[in-house]
């Protein structure tokens, strides 16, 4: 907790390094192009949320955007929501990223079970999205159209966005560990007009057929107007089976054509990314060309380093932001290195021998990733030639000071560790790495530059050195314009500003320190967020209350517990039912089936009854407080409690986990 003693110093960065650093060369040019001098990191971050409009006009100069149009106005205003960024540009996300085609080093790398590493050149990337953007095009995709992805991270994957990115299309995609239910919970919200699926993919060393899953997806989704399948586990699959009309991947990719950039406006959508709330479901949030543009150039510039000739790496799905956030290295001029298959098969050394073999230069993971090298045997400065490798990155859930340290002893005491955090609701990071500052252990470096993140008490007073609710209280250039379905704008405002009026409230709690470090702690909220993979209780309470034994359930996600998301599930069964081992499974089961893999509980315990307001509200947010030590007195008032009698369980399951 904030009270702690002073944190260890784990790195500094060299003078070298500090000097060579894109952010000293953006530095420098302000100087030389504004007459801006900043001598301290606090200082530049500081002019950079005091005057943002100024801020966001010097990346949009420096990282050279273009636009067939010119804005008329940085920022119509700092009210949120409806803050309009950069009014009158015209552009396009992915004419931007193919400006590095000229490079020599390749595009992409990939590697998956049971394939060798590959390389994807930039002729090679140009070639495959002209030939599927002439396909969507063919098919009758415009501007504004979707076409969702139901497919691993493999090339294919970046071929199709970058094709439907040109058109000025939407994207959305999930991973096909994801069960058909909550895709289509999530794609039938946008009404598609083309799918792109695989047949099925490896992972953990079994294969896994999904062409069933495509099937009843493709059922579900009554605008399509085709179907293209990758036959990804089968290289003989061609979809005869499937309903409507399917072509093939090397048909589409094949189409004739030249490649062309549809210039949208700044704030025409890109995507559709997913996070869900505790009711209903999934929020479709939609982030713009042009907010992701300059949030990504910004990002993997100057806070991640990122240079042409780097080798990018970041262990993800398509179903997670950092997929997304991955793709944008390509607007660096580096190689973006993509992975598909489990990080524990056939050991848990399989990534550090990806890095080894493809030369990684920078290697983003999960902080559940890095707890679990804790307890693995794996050494892998000891046993890779890790001698690229000059940063790490980690996000998805808090890194606890023994993670850190854990990578400063095992891997490389000279490495950057890069502990950042932000949201799929911008697609990007409030808090994260910066070349320019040391690296304590259990801390982010510091505040992102153009991002008024503050800690508010109960009072809504920002504070410093305790822990609050973390707070934006300026607009972000990639919040998202609106999510689909939500014509008037509440389920938006309901999501972020209902606590601040016009301020955004993340739903994290975190300390920014007197030295400027950080230290998050965790949800505020009742989200689900496993693995970086974000998911609604309301999602998990449908799969599990449609088991005719249980009658009700509440599920905690404990993120960060430990150094690792623990989420136990509670559950109310009939009369006369026990929670034996097989129902346990078959609980199980339902949510690997209907979610994913990784929203399976950690353990299921049965309960007389789950706690509720007076007024019938599920008590998340008060129990997961007290499974994480709160006193009950501060986590809930019982007055106000439809059934107090039940929170001594929930304090004694928190003295048995912090046993553990």
């Amino acid at each position: 907790m904030p009270n702690e003693p002073a944190p260890m110093l784990l790195w500094s960065p060299s003078v070298e390094l500090k000097q060579q650093s894109n952010m000293q060369h953006y530095m420098t040019w302000l100087a030389e192009t504004r007459g801006l001098q900043f001598t301290t990191y606090d200082e530049l971050w500081r002019w950079s949320v005091d005057e943002i409009e100024a801020f966001w006009a010097s990346i949009w100069e420096y990282s050279g955007i273009q636009s067939s149009t010119p804005y008329t106005t940085v920022l119509s205003s700092h009210t949120m929501p409806g803050a309009r960024w950069f009014e009158g540009a015209r552009l396009n996300y992915a004419e931007h990223i193919f400006r590095q085609a000229t490079t020599s080093h390749p595009a992409a790398i990939f590697q998956a079970e049971g394939r060798p590493l590959t390389e994807v050149s930039w002729a090679e990337l140009e070639s495959q999205v002209t030939g599927v953007a002439a396909t969507l095009r063919e098919l009758g995709v415009r501007a504004g159209d979707r076409v969702v992805g139901y497919i691993p991270n493999i090339p294919q994957a970046l071929v199709a966005f970058l094709a439907a990115a040109s058109l000025g299309a939407v994207w959305s995609s999930c991973s096909p560990d994801f069960g058909s239910p909550s895709v289509i919970d999530r794609f039938q919200q946008i009404e598609p007009k083309v799918l792109i699926a695989v047949d099925g993919y490896r992972y953990g060393g079994k294969a896994h057929e999904r062409l069933g899953a495509v099937r009843e997806i493709h059922a579900a989704l009554p605008t399509l107007e085709a179907t293209i399948l990758v036959p990804y586990l089968d290289p003989a699959a061609t979809g005869n089976d499937l309903e409507g009309r399917v072509l093939t991947w090397a048909t589409a990719s094949a189409t004739p054509g030249t490649l062309q950039f549809e210039h949208v406006p700044f704030d025409h959508p890109l995507w559709v990314l997913y996070s869900s709330g505790t009711t209903g479901l999934p929020k479709a949030i939609v982030q713009s060309q042009g907010g992701i543009l300059i949030q990504h150039l910004k990002e993997l510039t100057l806070h991640l380093n990122l240079k042409p000739g780097d080798r990018f790496f970041w262990f993800t799905t398509t179903g997670w932001m950092m997929w997304n956030l991955l793709v944008g290295g390509l607007l660096t001029g580096s190689t973006i290195a993509l992975y598909d298959g489990s990080p524990g098969y056939p050991d848990m050394g399989v990534l550090w021998k990806y890095v080894e073999q493809a030369g990684i230069t920078f290697f983003g993971t999960s902080a559940g990733y890095i707890t679990s090298l804790m307890k693995s045997d794996v050494h892998p400065g000891a046993e890779y030639d890790l001698h690229t490798l000059v940063g790490m990155g980690s996000t998805g859930s808090p890194l606890p000071p023994e993670g850190f340290e854990w990578v400063y002893a095992k891997v490389n005491a000279e490495l950057w560790l890069a502990s950042v955090s932000g949201g799929t609701d911008v697609c990007g990071c409030f808090v994260g790495g910066t070349p320019l500052l040391p690296v304590y252990s259990g801390e982010i470096q510091g505040r992102m530059l153009g991002v008024n993140a503050q800690a508010f008490d109960t009072d809504g007073s920002s504070v410093t050195g305790v822990m609050g609710e973390l707070v934006i209280t300026e607009p972000m250039p990639s919040m998202p314009i609106y999510f689909w379905n939500d014509p008037d704008g509440r389920r938006y405002r309901e999501s972020y500003f209902e606590v601040y009026p016009g301020l955004w409230r993340h739903g994290d709690w975190i300390v920014f320190n007197e030295h400027g470090g950080v230290v998050i702690y965790g949800r505020s909220d009742s989200t689900i967020n496993r693995q970086g993979v974000r998911m609604g209780t309301s999602e998990i309470y449908r799969a599990v209350e449609a088991i005719p034994e249980v009658l009700d359930s509440l599920v905690i996600d404990l993120e960060g517990l430990g150094g690792a998301s623990y989420m136990p599930l509670f559950v109310v069964l009939r009369d006369g039912v026990s929670l034996d081992k097989a129902l346990e499974q078959r609980i199980k089961t339902a949510i690997r089936t209907a979610l994913s893999p990784r929203h399976v509980p950690d353990e299921i315990f049965a309960i007389p009854d789950v706690p509720r307001t007076l007024s019938g509200k599920k008590l998340e947010v008060p129990v997961k407080k007290i499974l994480m030590g709160a006193p009950v007195e501060r986590a809930a008032n019982p007055d106000s409690l439809k059934n107090p009698e039940l929170l001594p369980f929930f304090v004694e399951l928190a003295e048995q986990l912090k046993a553990r």
